[in-house]
């Protein structure tokens, strides 16, 4: 067997945090159990055993949610007892979390240090930007805890990245949020473009990311992250990274930049098995991994063809100058399919813009990195 990536949901949808552009709380709302509560120890057990049974080599988990920090310390502290009873194979375990932050304090935070997780914190910037749409239950900002479990996360040593979310609102302030994560020292990003809910048509809402302010987000973040690398002032934005890569012959390894659906396995709560975090939904399960076995839930992936839908490429893509290297994008922005089939991509006005903007200086950076190897 290969080198396995998992993503469990050990929290199911529940979360502390109420964003107001939650896309996980749509999936949920869109699918006949809303909630699987939380994973139960002996769930966790069966998956682990599972996990380190198929995997050859390496296997990489990561925790999301929802609120993966919801299912509690003694759980994670039982996952790593798991994962050295059961690794009888020797396999290079990686384990990562995404965090709202929100219940992050001393003992969680060395916990993941000593544990050598890679974490990734949601936050959207400065506190008036991350308040406007990151809130709790009680409809208050969460901006000063997130940058508390930064601090914590810097004192114990805790490799992790800032999750930012493109909503209307940080588009329009590229620039201050930038300058706000460097002069922090968050010089690990990622920016994830912000998802409609599924069903509705796109652009209804406060929050709606649209291609036109997309388009000039990825302009002003370009400038940026193009005058640090040139003056050798390392910062880590994964987009670009990713598009570098791929001029310099590497495989992307982010998802929406593959140009396909890539082989994803998402394990909710209840051990049941999906293609996609962004289609956590009843029409896509493809069994349980507490009852089923491995290659029948691989049977059923086949048999729903979730990643060949995405292999489709729209008559506009196939005289597209940029297509090598926008590749679609990600099979979310091409909602809705019509028969399976997916759609253009709705920020393809964005994406055009950006590389008949940027690509010459993109081209420039990979030929300097591979000039330094």
């Amino acid at each position: 067997m290969p080198p396995i990536t998992v993503m469990i949901k050990p929290a199911s949808g529940n979360c502390n945090m109420r964003c107001r552009y939650c896309f996980y709380h749509d999936i949920t709302e869109n699918r006949e159990i809303e909630s699987y509560g939380i994973m139960t120890e002996e769930n966790l057990e069966i998956i682990i055993k599972k996990l380190l049974e198929r995997a050859d080599g390496s296997c990489t988990i990561a925790f999301q949610g929802g609120e993966p920090t919801l299912a509690g310390l003694k759980f994670f502290r039982r996952l790593m007892e798991f994962e050295k009873q059961y690794n009888t194979k020797n396999v290079t375990i990686s384990n990562c979390i995404q965090t709202n932050g929100y219940l992050i304090d001393d003992e969680w935070a060395q916990f993941l240090g000593e544990n050598n997780f890679l974490v990734g914190l949601s936050l959207d910037g400065t506190k008036d930007i991350h308040d406007a749409n990151r809130l709790d239950y009680k409809l208050d900002g969460t901006f000063n805890r997130v940058m508390k479990a930064a601090k914590m996360f810097e004192k114990y040593k805790v490799e992790f990245n800032i999750l930012c979310v493109i909503t209307s609102l940080t588009a329009r302030h590229t620039a201050q949020i930038y300058r706000f994560f460097m002069k922090n020292n968050l010089r690990y990003m990622q920016f994830i473009p912000c998802l409609d809910p599924m069903y509705e048509e796109k652009g209804q809402h406060n929050y709606s990311l649209t291609p036109k302010l997309y388009g000039q987000f990825l302009k002003n973040l370009f400038d940026l992250w193009y005058a640090d690398v040139k003056k050798g002032n390392f910062v880590y934005i994964r987009y670009f990274e990713n598009l570098v890569g791929m001029l310099l012959g590497i495989m992307p390894e982010a998802c929406g930049v593959f140009g396909r659906c890539s082989y994803q396995t998402v394990i909710e709560a209840d051990g049941g098995v999906y293609p996609c975090d962004f289609y956590v939904i009843d029409r896509y399960r493809m069994g349980n991994l507490i009852t089923d076995s491995f290659e029948e839930i691989e049977k059923k992936r086949l048999e729903i063809g979730f990643a060949a839908q995405s292999l489709h490429v729209h008559e506009k893509c196939k005289t597209c100058r940029w297509y090598k290297i926008c590749r679609g994008g990600c099979r979310r922005d091409r909602e809705p399919a019509v028969n399976d089939v997916p759609g253009l991509n709705y920020f393809c006005e964005s994406y055009t813009e950006f590389f008949d903007y940027a690509f010459d200086r993109l081209a420039e950076i990979a030929q300097m990195v591979a000039s330094k190897r």
